[in-house]
């Protein structure tokens, strides 16, 4: 189910629609930031829900360099989360990693990585991919009042969680799985099993270079 929000006030016409009604030749892009630390079955899940329910033309996502509200003690290296990504979207056309966060190196705030898109994809509609926890969170973003005006803002909904925002959202409703990238590190590091939790191949990769142990 697909509802634009604003002050909890539904919408009668999505943004995606006043997109496509502004600029109708124009890629809408949705974007996927985060440390995939490592990208599990919930991502991709979450991803192709809000591909398929906003009509997007591709999902590309962002792994972080340094990011700005994590433990970075416990992240790998930026080229192995990256190869995991690739190995986890590798049979989806619809899919693609973007490095600029990784290229530019330091701290990973959203508002320079979306303004470094725009300049390098002005006819582009971005639609930028966040959990229902992170809308609360919102107010404290770097920039957040400029870089509301950059992207829309896709937020997808948790069962039970009701999230207010001054800043406006556009809501998906996707299953989501209770996994995360933290427990599936604990799983690797006692010696438990993560298959299903990750896909095949990133479960492999994880194997085959010996991280998280």
């Amino acid at each position: 189910m697909l509802s634009l929000k604003s002050n909890l006030a539904y919408q009668t016409t999505t943004q995606v629609e006043l997109n496509q009604q502004l600029n109708p030749r124009a890629k809408r892009i949705g974007l996927y930031g985060g440390t995939f630390n490592p990208i599990h079955t919930s991502h991709l899940i979450v991803a192709d829900q809000v591909y398929t329910a906003l009509g997007l033309d591709e999902v590309w996502f962002i792994p972080d360099e340094i990011p700005p509200h994590v433990n970075s003690k416990t992240t790998i290296a930026a080229h192995d989360r990256v190869a995991m990504i690739e190995e986890a979207i590798s049979d989806n056309p619809h899919f693609r990693v973007e490095l600029s966060e990784i290229d530019r190196g330091g701290v990973s705030y959203t508002y320079d990585t979306i303004v470094f898109l725009k300049e390098k994809y002005p006819e582009y509609d971005f639609y930028f991919i966040i959990g229902a926890d992170m809308v609360v969170d919102l107010p404290t973003w770097h920039r957040i009042d400029e870089l509301s005006k950059l992207i829309t803002f896709v937020g997808v909904q948790r069962p039970g969680f009701i999230a207010n925002s001054s800043y406006s959202v556009l809501w998906v409703d996707a299953p989501l799985l209770a996994i995360s990238s933290t427990d599936i590190r604990n799983r690797v590091r006692s010696g438990l099993s993560i298959r299903y939790l990750v896909p095949d191949r990133v479960e492999k990769y994880i194997k085959e270079h010996h991280l998280y142990e």
